[in-house]
């Protein structure tokens, strides 16, 4: 039976390096950012175009319009929400079906907002990615377009880091280089060898 770990981090923490290090141990991995983008550009375009019209081009979400449309909008939030969360959902059970079929012994889901969402009750342990608030910062700042406000706008919108590493099971600390973060992730799939999921439920 598959045991499912799930994957988060707030912003810069190293998340994406650390669901790779996964992938590359041979682990299957459901990343719900890229099901959403791949469902904007898909099975969830033409709902989205129904919701809000205008949003789509050529059949793709328009993610700066669809971004406009909802913003400060906690009705047009929700509606967006009804129309995109079950289709992650059913395409992460479609992704667990065939982990549990591939005899995969532990799987991945990397999750951004897990926590935030109450999604640790789909799993069977928690991972958090982690690094000091200043690493965190550098590398946020770094990154093209971002600046202070907008760190501090996403931040306000994520669970504190303290408050995600509280509720781990496991933690990977990004801070101390690829090595060393390599062999936090071995570690965890040592540590959770030949346990069973206790999420292992139809539907």
């Amino acid at each position: 039976m598959t045991f499912l770990l799930g994957l988060t981090g707030s912003i810069g923490m190293g998340k994406s390096t650390t669901s790779a290090m996964f992938r590359a141990a041979g682990v299957p991995v459901h990343d719900a950012d890229q099901a959403v983008h791949d469902l904007y550009a898909g099975a969830a375009a033409p709902q989205i175009e129904a919701a809000f019209p205008g949003t789509t081009t050529k059949g793709v979400v328009d993610r700066a319009r669809l971004s406009a449309a909802v913003l400060g909008r906690p009705e047009a939030l929700a509606k967006l929400e009804a129309i995109v969360h079950p289709l992650v959902r059913a395409e992460e059970q479609a992704f667990l079906e065939k982990a549990r079929r591939s005899g995969a012994s532990v799987a991945v889901l990397d999750v951004p907002l897990l926590l935030e969402t109450g999604g640790e009750g789909r799993c069977d342990a928690v991972v958090v990615v982690t690094a000091p608030a200043e690493v965190q910062r550098k590398r946020v700042l770094s990154r093209p377009g971002m600046s202070e406000e907008k760190l501090a706008a996403i931040l306000a919108r994520q669970m504190p880091d303290a408050e995600k590493r509280r509720r781990a099971h496991f933690l990977v600390d990004t801070s101390r280089g690829l090595v060393a973060a390599e062999h936090q992730v071995r570690s965890i799939l040592n540590a959770v060898a030949g346990r069973f999921g206790r999420t292992q439920r139809a539907g």
